[in-house]
């Protein structure tokens, strides 16, 4: 089929793009590198199997890790061919939700259960274990989901991967008995109890492969063990088996990642065919290369180049400073030059390594009235009155809930005290039933305010429950969920609660309330409403949105940058000790290239890396040196900020130079080298760029390092 007889769609799509749209072998693996279009070609896909291959829609699971991904892959797919919105395209969690509330009775649940975020699991650790910190109960729920990334029960002989800490499968083990007790599962459950359910169940393994005949992952290089085995049991012989991913842009090692699943995954499946997307159409072919020479020095990838498809651009730029202080003024000094040429402050972005980071830039921009806004502040679901919110709904969904019980039960006060919340949530489990009805055991028990209280949450939520049951369309009109969150809101005390607490902080918190309602205003009031809602929210771990429409500077780890692109990129911080670590070593070193890689092809057209001579951490003053990420970048890809006169051979107003070009050096890892060329910076003193015996360039500043030492003859 020739170019001019291809439909509409497929026009436009560069020769790679074409051949893994139409590819239709069992196994396909695309490596498509940054900006080189791997959304066009997925959705192009999706849309090809199911107008030119007659693939029932049906069939075809798509699935990738944020639900702004999964989103735009379904909007994109229907703008093609509508038909495709009968596909299934989600995250894997909440593939892994719809999963399970379709085989309930197979995993021991109600349909209706609801799921644990890292709060709530560290809640549930803390009610099993009263007598550990908040700390310590953080840190083991965040232990129990790592296991559940790899697939580890508490009784598994491997558990010790995860944690020497002898006390660590007994606290798992407990944590999952009480768990299951609860009726609840937690977000590790949505992928490691399907998974486990497959590999068991031949029948449901059957029914599934039968109905997903194609089975399309993107990002995959950010799947986890879990997630692996999973698409190897959902994937029969007879399935087509597509991810797309890049493994130079692995990053989320620290959230289960594991990068050799798509290193691995030609010896996984021998027969598969894979195919580079190599071609960039985001950044400028100076930054590309920036890029590429530093992640070349990672021994595990698979290997590409990327070739820019706009051309020109200015080399990118390296600034050595004195402080952190002076890195603040210099990044204005960016700002403004761009807002000076033409361009927007939303156009710059500022990354760094930690949080931390961004004080210094949040203490300074205002003085310098250069406006800012910071991506990775608290996210709307975790503020404390929409977890109020949540936790209403969740209880209502499933009355075993022991974690929204404790949170709602005696918030505002009702005189309930902790004493009598542990006694029905005990109740509740030796009885086998609900903490509704263990409430109502509760209340013929208990005496004074504290039975009142009782009395008056049960009649609360049963209300609640009943309004659920029946609608509400007959009792107000509106019959829809966000009337049952008001009425609920009002009745319980909280407005009047959050009210005053506006009144004092000038906080936003009934405003925040207010915005939940809204949100839920379209759910139908049912059961099927409510979980689908709760699913929405709880299974939401998309990076927090940039708001493109206001005209500021975006602070922004480097991790939060994934999938994101701006004109201007700065990326600071750029010192051994603070990016990469110096504990980090091996696989880690290697995932610190990949995060750096990730970090400068944000960039679309100019990119500025700094580092500081001294730097404040921990409340300490430290002197550093530059990253031997730096000092990995080819010396001939970049210009170096405040650069005076070239130091040449010769003498200069009768002195020698230090470092001059000719020079015969020693090294203590690379051996003897000659200099060939020497710049001098306005802080950092000269860059010294030396040629060894061995074929190997390498730069210097000897300002930084006592390794270099010059051979006298």
């Amino acid at each position: 089929m020739t170019q001019e007889h291809l439909p509409d769609y497929l026009q436009g799509l560069n020769p790679e793009q074409l051949e893994a749209v139409r590819y239709d072998g069992s196994r396909l693996l695309i490596l498509a590198g940054a900006g080189t279009g791997k959304t066009r070609v997925i959705t192009s896909k999706i849309a090809y199997l199911v107008r030119e291959k007659h693939i029932f829609p049906e069939s075809i699971l798509a699935v990738t890790f944020t639900n702004k991904a999964a989103l735009e892959m379904r909007e994109r797919a229907m703008g093609i061919e509508p038909a495709c919105e009968r596909a299934i395209m989600r995250t894997f969690h909440s593939f892994g939700a719809w999963f399970m509330r379709r085989n309930a009775q197979a995993f021991n649940l109600k349909s209706s259960f609801t799921i644990y975020d890292d709060d709530d699991s560290t809640e549930l650790v803390h009610s099993i274990f009263p007598s550990f910190s908040k700390r310590d109960c953080s840190d083991y729920a965040f232990l129990i989901a790592k296991a559940k990334d790899y697939c580890l029960a508490p009784d598994a002989p491997n558990l010790n991967f995860i944690s020497n800490h002898p006390e660590f499968r007994r606290i798992y083990a407990a944590y999952e008995e009480r768990l299951r007790a609860t009726g609840n599962v937690d977000f590790g459950d949505l992928i490691l109890m399907p998974t486990l359910l497959l590999e068991k169940d031949e029948a449901i393994r059957t029914r599934s492969r039968q109905r997903f005949k194609v089975i399309l992952v993107d990002e995959y290089q950010d799947s986890n063990v879990a997630q692996f085995r999973l698409l190897q049991q959902l994937a029969g012989p007879e399935s087509m088996l597509c991810v797309v991913g890049d493994d130079d842009q692995s990053i989320y090692r620290f959230r289960g990642a594991e990068v050799r699943n798509i290193l691995n995954f030609q010896k996984v499946f021998p027969e598969t065919k894979l195919i580079r997307l190599e071609r960039n159409y985001r950044s400028r072919q100076g930054i590309l290369d920036l890029a590429h020479s530093v992640v070349v020095h990672n021994e595990n990838r698979l290997g590409k180049n990327l070739l820019a498809t706009r051309a020109g651009g200015l080399k990118p730029v390296v600034a050595i400073l004195d402080d952190q202080d002076q890195e603040i003024e210099y990044c204005a000094r960016v700002a403004r030059q761009h807002i000076m040429a033409g361009g927007r402050w939303r156009d710059i972005a500022i990354l760094y390594r930690t949080n931390a980071q961004s004080l210094g830039f949040e203490r300074l921009f205002p003085q310098m009235d250069i406006p800012y806004r910071i991506v990775g502040a608290l996210r709307f679901y975790e503020r404390e009155e929409i977890k109020d919110m949540l936790a209403f709904l969740a209880f209502l969904a499933n009355p075993r809930d022991e974690i929204s019980f404790k949170r709602i039960v005696n918030k505002p006060s009702r005189g309930i005290g902790a004493t009598s919340i542990d006694r029905i949530v005990t109740a509740a489990i030796d009885g086998g039933t609900d903490l509704l009805e263990a409430s109502l055991w509760a209340e013929k028990e208990v005496h004074g305010k504290g039975k009142e209280g009782i009395r008056d949450f049960v009649r609360l939520i049963s209300t609640a429950r009943d309004s659920l049951t029946r609608g509400m369309a007959e009792a107000n009109g509106q019959g829809n969920l966000g009337s049952l969150i008001a009425n609920y809101a009002n009745q319980s005390g909280l407005i009047e609660y959050y009210r005053g607490k506006d009144s004092i902080a000038g906080s936003q918190k009934e405003e925040n309330i207010e915005e939940l309602v809204n949100a839920a205003s379209d759910i139908p009031l049912s059961e099927e409403g409510l979980l689908e809602f709760l699913d929405k929210i709880m299974l939401d771990q998309s990076q927090q949105k940039v708001d493109s429409g206001t005209d500021a500077v975006t602070l922004i780890t480097m991790h939060n940058t994934k999938g994101l692109e701006f004109p201007v990129v700065i990326v600071t911080g750029l010192e051994q000790g603070l990016f990469p670590r110096n504990d980090e070593k091996g696989d880690e070193i290697e995932e610190q290239r990949r995060l750096f890689y990730v970090s400068v092809t944000r960039a679309k057209d100019l990119l500025y890396l700094s580092a500081c001579r001294w730097r404040r951490m921990h409340g300490r003053l430290f002197e550093t040196s530059p990253s031997q990420f730096l000092m990995e970048i080819d010396p001939s890809l970049y210009e170096l900020w405040g650069v005076r006169k070239r130091v040449a051979g010769g003498a200069s107003s009768g002195h020698l130079p230090e470092w001059a070009e000719g020079m015969t050096v020693y090294h203590d890892e690379y051996g003897n080298g000659v200099v060939i060329k020497v710049h001098a910076s306005q802080s950092a003193g000269p860059l010294v760029i030396v040629r060894f015996d061995s074929g190997k360039v390498a730069q210097f500043f000897p300002k930084y390092t006592k390794k270099l030492e010059k051979v006298e003859h």
